[in-house]
């Protein structure tokens, strides 16, 4: 061959493979993160690693600040200009689905076979949206405190009943060492009211709506149980075991300081504890009659139903789902693996880890938020209505009145489809 025909030669595989490379169609997506530098590098990572195993597809990245994402997605739907991949809170999910904001994952399933069950965001019986972690609560305290207080040291196996939750909290304030025995986070508004305190209800044997038919919260919000879970909630207040009205500062320190015995919170606040105490423990709900429960499901990924190539936004997601990318994730800002083999590839959460624990309780006793889309309404009437029962309001009646503005949005969106 010529020189001239060599050099062609190398010139047509240059273009062809240039050619390759710029022929990648650009995904686009948006991210609740941008306020946490450790989840956007991860993130960038794996957009990184996507783009550059393939020639079909190149992700880009938009990252926003969490509080202003949820309200950048429905005006982005409203407009008519969603990117291909968002992300979206698994309890919120359904609406996003209903509302016309989703599409269903054409993944493999039969890859997150293993992954934890709060992970998995279903809806009418399709796979909507997975998550690469969990978040779980536990009840934290030191071996040192119940040492003091002569209390069982509750297990998975065997959590603390009503009563014997309750004696703990009896000897604690007796104890005259805390200003407080029980630190239940109420600094904290919004989702966190349903994510950690519907749990308790759902022992109890209520919920926030009925999931039976997911068309009324009549009988679960305001029955018997309910009641009953409503005016234990009031006694923790009036009886001066937990605090109604909450500094955030104590809320980020107190229990490291030692202004309560115990704390109502979750894994994503654990290693601070770790570092302060040598003897910390992570118990599991107590069970008020119903078995012991705590929320599940985290922010997880989807697929815009604007998209106009869900084939590879879906591969995207499911190329994201690698044990190696779950544990980065875990190891970068300290949440709960999706799976069993990727906790065992990370710092905290193998077998013998500091925060192991929270993988078994996230895997027994957590409990997603009623899958429903008129979720996003009920949550805030659950958050008022505990928040007024804190501070003195009739638990029967304030809870009829939850039911009436919970029923009455249900009516008004044509029963969301059930």
């Amino acid at each position: 061959m010529s020189k001239f025909g060599t050099f062609a030669g190398i010139l047509l595989a240059t273009t062809l493979s240039s050619g390759a490379a710029f022929a990648q169609t650009t995904l686009s997506m948006w991210y609740h993160g941008a306020g946490s530098e450790q989840e956007v590098s991860i993130l960038n990572q794996i957009t990184a690693d996507f783009n550059a195993s393939q020639s079909d597809w190149k992700v880009e990245l938009q990252a926003f600040p969490q509080a202003a994402y949820n309200d950048s997605i429905v005006a982005g739907a409203l407009a008519g200009n969603l990117p291909d991949i968002v992300d979206v809170d698994g309890p919120v999910m359904p609406n996003w689905a209903w509302a016309g904001y989703l599409q269903p994952l054409q993944i493999d399933e039969t890859k997150i076979a293993s992954f934890l069950p709060g992970t998995k965001g279903m809806w009418d019986g399709k796979l909507y949206s997975i998550g690469l972690w969990d978040a779980a609560i536990s009840l934290v305290t030191r071996q040192s405190i119940l040492d003091e207080l002569g209390l069982r040291t509750p297990t998975l196996e065997q959590p603390w009943t009503k009563d014997e939750f309750m004696d703990a909290l009896s000897k604690a304030k007796a104890s005259g060492k805390f200003e407080y025995a029980l630190d239940l986070g109420t600094a904290w508004t919004g989702e966190w009211y349903p994510y950690a305190f519907s749990p308790f209800l759902q022992s109890f044997g209520g919920d926030i709506i009925d999931r039976s038919t997911y068309k009324t919260a009549e009988g679960v919000l305001n029955g018997d149980k309910a009641v009953e879970f409503g005016t234990w909630w009031q006694s923790l207040f009036t009886d001066g075991y937990a605090e109604a009205t909450q500094d955030p500062a104590a809320r980020d320190a107190g229990f490291n300081s030692g202004k309560y015995a115990f704390s109502w919170n979750g894994n994503w606040a654990a290693l601070g504890t770790l570092a302060a105490f040598d003897d910390v423990l992570f118990l599991p709900a107590p069970d008020f009659g119903n078995g012991p429960k705590i929320g599940a499901a985290s922010w997880q990924f989807g697929v815009s139903a604007k998209s106009a190539h869900p084939d590879g936004a879906s591969k995207f997601i499911e190329f994201a789902l690698q044990d190696k990318y779950l544990a980065a994730y875990s190891n970068g800002i300290g949440l709960i693996p999706a799976t069993a083999s990727a906790a065992a590839m990370t710092e905290n959460y193998k077998e013998g880890g500091k925060l192991a624990v929270f993988y078994g309780l996230s895997e027994k006793q957590a409990l997603v938020r009623p899958v429903t889309p008129s979720y996003v309404v009920a949550a805030k009437v659950f958050e008022k209505a505990l928040a007024d029962i804190a501070k003195g309001a009739p638990v029967a009646d304030t809870l009829d009145a939850a039911v009436d503005e919970i029923d009455a949005d249900i009516e008004k969106n044509g029963d969301y489809g059930f």
